[in-house]
């Protein structure tokens, strides 16, 4: 009764007046009716009240204490449904993922999901699907402590006789099975190959098949125990071996790149090894029961079953490893856009500059081009193709673009927050630091090309009107042009949240060309290329490989970009809705060029707002870009942010006591120690 307060033990009581219906269990069938309306007297009206759970759960436990005609009921329910049903399917199938390849599983869960697979009455899954038939009852299960549970299953007496037969022949047979399943997937190509391994013989997977053969012929040859438990002691080093080498794998994507389907075969092994660890670790605790182990399984087998034809659950569990690679790759590039001296900082501020030159050039061309007469998907090619070049010239000439920043440096800031790289616990106060330099190292290159653009974009018109005798926009052409970039009298402010989302995509696309090239060695394949290597020089030929291996997702980057952002008002044209960009550095070339054009008509109110609207342009673009990028980034870490409600309150606290390093670099880079003892000290 400790477990009880004063309030759960009258609710127990009152539910004494309507209590779970006590019957004869003589069938399979009725025990589990039995069961169904058990749950249903516990189950919450709203699956996320844990409260309401655990409440109707005390409420239960209380009335199985007091009434023991319920309590020998349940007992034989539970004894009748679990002890004698097959858990062989619980065991290899429960929440594993099949073996017929990515899209083929996900078209089978689109199936289930609208009608489920037919089971066997005496399927443990058959029970526990119609025990817990709600879809959102994994949701209270799991909420539900399981000190709770603990205290549930051991008043029931609940136990597995590990010495009876039929028991250990269904975890040998289960452990049969999967290891087959897990040995084929380990000899697939996208693994053995990725793996290190001296032999044939010496592959971690053909000696878990070896280890596991072993352990089975002892124990059908009725072996005495201390041989069985060594032959498991040898299978659970071989489990121990086939862990090590996925995880080598894992840690050579990071610079080999990955592939979906060799994804989803590693994500398969990851579940395959997990439930052979569980099996030989029941199997090895020489014939004793551990109650936590059967509950730790039992809310796993519940989980899996609410959830194994979710789709959402499915594709967020393969695609955060090609994320995660894809991200990882823009880290690796967004790291050199994030300054930490001064030198760096300054230089930052020049490569912005030498990128507002050639924007000025490639707004004047922009300019131009919509003086001529063509249809509007030529005209929209041609502004992708003036794009795509001048953003390749930057890359080519390290000039810097503010506005592609975000969707690297978002990558470079989640790395700091991944778990893995700090022990399981991130240092909040080296990621204030980070934050800080991210931030002055984009205005530094917001600074730089607008420092440049404005000015030279007018002076670009201006030479212009000298040697043509012409202005490049009629006033009414530069009052329209004006108006376009107004964030009151245009959508400019909801164009330029598209252009941050076509930033964020184009750095993706990158990211995952970067991938593909890595991981399918894309430069080794050129090097021993027949025709490339009979034509080209070794000099020449390495040149190539180089430029590809290290250039052509940025090159696949400026060209998408540079398509998306000229075809947009194309699109928006033939469909006839509000749809365009709005580029921070492209407007103020636009606007520096119609603010040349006299008779325009302009105030200065209007003038001044419209400079405005393009600050607010480049914020949008910033925003929207960065917050895609950094979402995709810590989604693909499985880093949660919510985990971490003091990180905003550290980095306001490093804003107020160190306000200049979002602005300027120090002359010394900040000590996470000394940060940390000062704010902690000021506290």
């Amino acid at each position: 009764m400790g477990i009880f307060s004063r309030k759960e033990r009258i609710y127990a009581i009152d539910q004494q007046n309507d209590p779970a219906p006590v019957i004869e269990i003589d069938a399979i069938n009725r025990g589990l009716d039995y069961l169904v309306a058990l749950v249903k007297q516990i189950r919450p009206s709203d699956p996320k009240d844990i409260k309401q759970a655990e409440l109707k759960f005390k409420a239960l436990f209380y009335q199985l204490q007091q009434d023991k005609k319920l309590l020998f009921s349940l007992r034989k329910a539970f004894l009748t449904q679990f002890i004698n049903s097959d858990i062989v399917p619980a065991l290899t199938e429960s929440g594993m993922v099949g073996s017929r390849g990515f899209l083929q599983e996900l078209l089978s869960k689109l199936k289930y999901k609208i009608l489920p697979p037919l089971q066997r009455p005496n399927d443990l899954l058959y029970v526990i699907n119609h025990v817990f038939y709600r879809h959102k009852d994994a949701i209270w299960v799991k909420g539900i402590s399981q000190e709770l549970w603990k205290n549930f299953f051991v008043l029931l007496g609940f136990e597995f006789d590990l010495t009876q037969g039929n028991l250990v022949k269904q975890l040998n047979q289960a452990l049969h099975l999967l290891t087959q399943r897990t040995v084929t997937v380990g000899l697939e190509k996208e693994i053995i190959n990725y793996a290190v391994y001296n032999e044939y013989r010496d592959y971690s997977f053909v000696h878990l098949d070896q280890a596991v053969q072993g352990y089975l012929k002892l124990y059908e040859s009725g072996a005495a125990d201390e041989e069985i438990m060594a032959g498991l002691k040898q299978v659970l080093f071989s489990l121990y071996q086939c862990k090590t080498t996925i995880e080598h794998i894992g840690e050579g994507r990071r610079n080999k790149g990955t592939s979906l389907s060799q994804t989803y075969l590693l994500f398969r092994l990851q579940q395959h090894l997990e439930r052979l660890f569980l099996i030989v670790d029941v199997l090895y605790q020489e014939n004793s029961f551990d109650i936590d182990r059967f509950i730790n399984h039992f809310l796993k087998v519940v989980y899996y079953e609410k959830t194994k034809n979710s789709i959402r659950e499915f594709l967020s569990a393969n695609f955060s490893f090609i994320a995660y690679q894809i991200t990882e790759h823009g880290g690796k590039r967004g790291a050199k856009y994030i300054t930490t001296s001064r030198k760096e900082f300054w230089q930052m501020v020049r490569s912005a500059m030498g990128g507002g030159f050639i924007i000025s050039f490639i707004a004047i061309i922009k300019t131009l081009l919509s003086k001529v007469a063509m249809a509007p998907f030529w005209q929209g090619f041609a502004y992708s193709v003036n794009y795509a070049f001048g953003f390749q010239l930057m890359q080519e000439t390290n000039a810097t673009l503010a506005t592609k920043q975000p969707a690297y440096t978002a990558s470079a800031l989640a790395s700091s927050l991944d778990m893995e790289k700090h022990n399981g616990v991130p240092d909040l106060y080296s990621v204030a630091i980070t934050v800080a330099r991210t931030v002055r190292s984009q205005l530094a290159s917001f600074a730089g090309n607008l420092m440049v653009v404005f000015p030279l974009s007018f002076l670009l018109a201006m030479a212009y009107f000298y040697i043509t005798g012409h202005y490049l926009l009629d006033a009414k052409e530069a009052h329209e042009a004006l108006v376009k970039q107004h964030p009151l009298q245009s959508f400019s402010l909801i164009y330029a949240c598209f252009t941050g989302f076509f930033l964020f995509a184009s750095g993706l696309l990158a990211g995952y060309v970067d991938n593909s090239i890595n991981y399918g060695r894309v430069g080794e394949r050129l090097k021993n290329h027949p025709l490339f290597k009979n034509t080209l020089t070794p000099k020449k030929l390495d040149k190539v490989t180089k430029y590809v291996e290290n250039n052509f997702g940025a090159l696949v980057g400026n060209i998408s970009l540079g398509f998306f952002l000229g075809m947009a008002g194309f699109f928006g044209e033939i469909f006839g809705i509000p749809f365009d960009i709005r580029h921070i550095t492209i407007s103020a070339a636009t606007s520096a060029i119609a603010y040349f054009t006299p008779g325009r008509g302009d105030d200065s109110t209007f003038l001044a707002t419209v400079l405005g609207g393009v600050l607010l342009i480049g914020l949008l673009n910033f925003l929207v870009s960065f917050a895609c990028a950094f979402f995709v980034a810590i989604k693909s870490r499985g880093i949660r942010i919510r985990h971490y409600p003091q990180m905003i309150s550290i980095i306001l606290k490093f804003f107020r006591y160190y306000p200049k390093d979002f602005f300027l670099p120090p002359k010394q880079p900040r000590n996470v120690e000394a940060v940390k003892a000062r704010i902690k000290y000021k506290q």
